[in-house]
C-alpha cells in the first residue's frame, strides 16, 4: 500500500472540508503513486484540479476530485519518512565514536539524498542509484549538500571505507549539467586529504561553480572514546595557524577568480589557532553558516549592534554556560552586556568529560558536565542553557538529562533562550524589571 500517512490536517482547509482524517494514507495524486513528500510537493505543485486516492484507516479506499487555487494548501502534513541508512564506514565517523548509552536515535547514521534536500544534511551519494540521480534532475531537487572529502576516487573511497562507490566528480558533472545547485564540504583528515590532495579537491570542485555554489573545510572531530578505530592526527592549534596561513590567503583568490565567495574555512580553526577571523562580508550569504561557517563573526558583529542599543535593566547576576571554544568571545559580549544593563552576567566555558576535552562547541555540551562545573557555585538568580544544546522541542541534553533535573540539581531557576546577542538582551529582559525612568 505504502503512500504517505497523514499525521495531522489543518482546521478549515480543503483536507477539512473533504474530512480526511490522521490516520488516513495518501496513496496517489493523479495517478501517480506516493513514495514521500517530495512526491507529494511534485505532483500538487501548480496543480488546479487534483484527483487523490485515498486508503481510509477502516480500510475503506476513496477517490477525491478537488478544485482549488493552485497556491492554497490542501491542509496536510505527513508522518516523516524513515531516512535510508549510510553504508559507509567512514575513518572519521563521529556516530563510531559515541559513548554507550545515549539515546538510540543518536546512533543512526542517515545517507539519503531526500534529507540532503529537505534539510540541509549532507551526504555522500555513495549510495545514489542512477534511478535516484535520475529523480533528482527530474524533480529538480536543489540545492543538495554533498560531502565530498577528497575528489581522488581512491582516497576518497578509502576516507570513506567502502570501495566501488560511484566516481564523485561524475556524479557533480551530471547534476551541475542539468542545473542542480551544490553546497559542498571537506572534513579535514591531517596527513590524509589535507595539502595537495585538497588542492585537487578544491581546484575540481571550484572548475564545477556556479552550479557548486561553496565548499567548507571542517575539520574532523575526535572522541576519547574513539577505540578500535584507524588512528587519525586531530586539528590542534599548530596545525590550524598552519593551515590558516596556507588557505586563508585562498580564499579571497578564489573569490576574485569566480567572482563570488566560495571557499571557506570553518570557525574552529580560527578558535583553535587563536587567529582573528576574516570579515563578515568575506562569507557573503553565510551559505555554510549551519555548518559551522561564520557564526563567530556574525555573532560578533550582531554584538556591535546590540551593545549599542542596550539599556540598563537593573541589577543581578546570572550564569551563562557555553562550550570551551566559544567561551572567549561570549565572555567579551558578556562584560560588554553587563556594563550596558548592569546585570553581571558570568560566561562558564563547560569541560567535555563526556567526549572528551577536544571536543569543545557549545552544540555537544552534555547536561551532567553542567551540573559537574556549576555545582557549588554562587549562579545569581538563573543559569542560562543556549537552546543549541537542548534537542529541539524536547528539552533534554545528548546524555538524557532534562532542564528539570538540571534544575533540581544546582537549586537554581534554569531558562533555555536563543543563542544569539539580541537573544541573551531578551531573556535578561524577561528576568529583570526595567528600571524605572
Amino acid at each position: 500500500m505504502n503512500g504517505l500517512l497523514i499525521d495531522t490536517v489543518a482546521p478549515g482547509t480543503l483536507a477539512d472540508e473533504f474530512q480526511l482524517e490522521p490516520g488516513d494514507r495518501l496513496l496517489a495524486v493523479n495517478g501517480h503513486r506516493l513514495r514521500d513528500i517530495i512526491d507529494y510537493s511534485y505532483r500538487i505543485d501548480g496543480e488546479q484540479e487534483l484527483l487523490l486516492e485515498v486508503a481510509r484507516q477502516d480500510g475503506e479506499l476513496w477517490e477525491l476530485e478537488i478544485e482549488r487555487d493552485p497556491d492554497e494548501p490542501l491542509g496536510l502534513t505527513f508522518t516523516p519518512p524513515e531516512p535510508e541508512r549510510c553504508g559507509n564506514n567512514c575513518l572519521f565517523c563521529f556516530v563510531h565514536q559515541l559513548p554507550p548509552g545515549l539515546r538510540r536515535p543518536l546512533y543512526v547514521k542517515d545517507e539519503d539524498y531526500r534529507l540532503s534536500f529537505l534539510n540541509g544534511n549532507y551526504v555522500t551519494l555513495a549510495n545514489l542509484s542512477p534511478a535516484d540521480l535520475e529523480r533528482i534532475v527530474e524533480q529538480r531537487l536543489s540545492p543538495l549538500y554533498i560531502s565530498v572529502h577528497a575528489t581522488n576516487p581512491e582516497l576518497r573511497a578509502r576516507l570513506l571505507g567502502k570501495p566501488g562507490i560511484p566516481p564523485i566528480l561524475e556524479q557533480l558533472r551530471i547534476l551541475a549539467e542539468s542545473g542542480i545547485r551544490m553546497h559542498t564540504q571537506v572534513v579535514l583528515c591531517p596527513g590524509l586529504n589535507d595539502q595537495a590532495e585538497l588542492e585537487r579537491t578544491v581546484d575540481d570542485l571550484a572548475r564545477l561553480y556556479p552550479a557548486v555554489q561553496s565548499l567548507a573545510v571542517v575539520p574532523l572531530g575526535l572522541t576519547r572514546h574513539r577505540r578500535h578505530l584507524p588512528q587519525l592526527k586531530p586539528v590542534d592549534s599548530d596545525y590550524a595557524r598552519t593551515f590558516i596561513a596556507t588557505w586563508g590567503d585562498q580564499a579571497p583568490r578564489l573569490r576574485k577568480r569566480l567572482g563570488a565567495p566560495f571557499l571557506f574555512l570553518a570557525d574552529e580553526f580560527y578558535l583553535k589557532a587563536g587567529l582573528p577571523f576574516p570579515t563578515l562580508r568575506s562569507y557573503g550569504d553565510l551559505p555554510q553558516i549551519e555548518n559551522g561557517v561564520g557564526l563567530v563573526p556574525l555573532f560578533m558583529r550582531d554584538a556591535g549592534r546590540t551593545l549599542r542599543t542596550a539599556r540598563r535593566i537593573g541589577s543581578g547576576r546570572v550564569t551563562v554556560v557555553t562550550g570551551q571554544s566559544a567561551v572567549g568571545f561570549v565572555s567579551e559580549f558578556a562584560a560588554g552586556l553587563g556594563e550596558k544593563s548592569g546585570v553581571e552576567i558570568v560566561a562558564v566555558g563547560v569541560e567535555n568529560r563526556l567526549f572528551g576535552p577536544s571536543v569543545t562547541v557549545s552544540g555537544l555540551v552534555c547536561g551532567n558536565d553542567i551540573i559537574h562545573d556549576l555545582q557549588g557555585r554562587e549562579l545569581g538568580e538563573a543559569v542560562l542553557v543556549p537552546d543549541v544544546m537542548l534537542k529541539e522541542g524536547e528539552g533534554i541534553f545528548l546524555d538524557d538529562v532534562t532542564l528539570a533535573e538540571l534544575q533540581q540539581r544546582l537549586s537554581c531557576p534554569v531558562i533555555v533562550f536563543d543563542s544569539t546577542p539580541q537573544g541573551y538582551y531578551r531573556v535578561l529582559r524577561s528576568i529583570f524589571r526595567a528600571t524605572p525612568a
